[in-house]
């Protein structure tokens, strides 16, 4: 059995594809059923984030399944295929593990080292144990790469220190204010750069985030898909600053929205209550004199900029230390799935054993018949001897370094032990066995005393 990965990510495709590939428009747990009744894969793993669509199957065919899977982006998602094949990249066996780890360390990100992929990593392998398509083989990969995301989040620097604008905003508040959970925060500017910087806010645990924006419609919007923000009018836009205690401003002004003077006039009623404003605008949303104003902190975009410099520094750094953690992972899973290369030799040679044995067991009932306690003894001895005989040529088929090796060994043991024949066959091949002399003579059946 093989691994097969067939995917796209921000690194092959557009934003306007990948949109249009997204498993999660029509559901993951459809696009699991519906890979479950292809038949050209025996498990499968569905990854979908806003940055890849991925498939992980175990299949027997690689080319043939490649081409499938290719086939299943295409018409789940309805989209040509001659427009979504440029796009595709794909990888098999150790490859494709290697790919998965790369992903759930935050290697394969956009922004290299960022946290939330390896919770999706995660919730891909949870919905497909739900849909019963994920078995032996994903199961083990996804877990061992559960294994390297923790280790590279752990024995590295690269998911440390703020490499977005919009978190570098958050992460400056978090260290003003150190625990965010009881500030008010209000964000100016309902476009994409305060919709991130607020959802980061809630996601530090800010109780009280308000949105506001020059269209109360587009402000409620926002507010909503964020979850527990609340919206206001562009009018109100003073009061709420005076209530809060972090304002972030991200409008696309062409001219400052807070001068001095109105920042002066705001912060009056606050009674020398601090009010930090961090200004990610381009242009400037905030006069560079209002930072003048005593118990106003001012920061703005270039101050953030050189904080995600530094990080990105850092985290680069970083990325050798985690690829040899990947590489370390990747080598004990090769073992493993190599190992797998001999499990069908190893079960047809226990059966043939097992065969044999019961087969004895049966041609000396006749003798254990008077005895039944013995019969049991016998069949316990037995078994224990065949296991112990088969115990280490198991483990070191199953420890092989190499798939070459591995296929060598176990085409011997097939055709020393006629593994591939049926019974009649192997009872036919032990009708005349030689000697050791090199003589042959017939193969007789003992029989019992007194018979003819």
């Amino acid at each position: 059995m093989h691994l097969l990965l067939v995917g796209i990510s921000h690194k092959t495709a557009t934003v306007e594809l990948r949109e249009r590939l997204d498993f999660q428009v029509r559901g993951v747990d459809h696009a699991l059923r519906t890979l479950a009744t292809r038949g050209s894969t025996r498990e499968a793993v569905v990854l979908s984030t806003c940055n890849r669509a991925e498939v992980y199957v175990a299949c027997d065919d690689v080319l043939a399944t490649r081409t499938d899977l290719l086939n299943f982006l295409s018409e789940f998602n309805a989209v040509d295929r001659s427009v979504v094949a440029p796009h595709v990249y794909d990888a098999a066996d150790l490859a494709a593990a290697r790919h998965l780890y790369c992903v759930a360390a935050g290697l394969d990100s956009l922004v290299v080292g960022e946290p939330q992929v390896f919770g999706q990593v995660k919730d891909a392998l949870t919905m497909a144990v739900a849909a019963q398509t994920a078995g032996p083989v994903l199961n083990r990969l996804f877990h061992a790469s559960f294994v390297v995301g923790k280790r590279v989040r752990t024995e590295t620097a690269l998911g440390s220190g703020a490499v977005s604008i919009s978190y570098a905003a958050v992460a400056l508040a978090r260290k003003i204010f150190g625990d965010l959970s009881g500030r008010s925060v209000v964000v100016v500017g309902a476009g994409e750069m305060g919709e991130l910087t607020a959802r980061h806010m809630k996601s530090q645990g800010v109780q009280h985030v308000t949105i506001v924006s020059r269209t109360m419609a587009h402000a409620a919007r926002t507010a909503e898909q964020i979850g527990g923000a609340a919206a206001a009018p562009w009018e109100d836009l003073d009061g709420v600053l005076g209530a809060s205690d972090i304002a972030i401003t991200a409008t696309g002004a062409s001219a400052p929205i807070l001068t001095k003077a109105r920042v002066e006039a705001i912060m009056r009623p606050r009674r020398n209550r601090p009010l930090f404003i961090i200004d990610i605008a381009v242009p400037r949303d905030v006069e560079a004199a209002a930072s003048e104003i005593e118990q106003v902190f001012l920061h703005n975009i270039d101050d953030l900029q050189a904080t995600v410099r530094e990080n990105l520094a850092r985290r680069a750094s970083e990325v050798a230390r985690a690829e040899a953690i990947v590489a370390e992972e990747i080598d004990k899973f090769g073992v493993w799935l190599r190992s797998r290369g001999a499990i069908p030799t190893v079960v047809a040679l226990r059966q043939h054993c097992e065969d044999l044995r019961r087969a004895e067991l049966d041609r000396l009932d006749y003798k254990l018949a008077a005895l039944p306690q013995a019969r049991a003894v016998v069949d316990e001895i037995t078994h224990l001897i065949i296991e112990k005989l088969l115990l280490t040529p198991t483990e070191r088929l199953k420890s092989l370094g190499d798939a070459e090796t591995v296929g060598a060994y176990a085409e011997a043991l097939t055709r020393l032990f006629g593994l591939g024949e049926s019974a009649d066959e192997r009872i036919e091949s032990r009708s005349v066995p030689e000697r050791i002399d090199g003589r042959v003579e017939p193969f007789t059946r003992s029989k019992p005393r007194g018979s003819r």
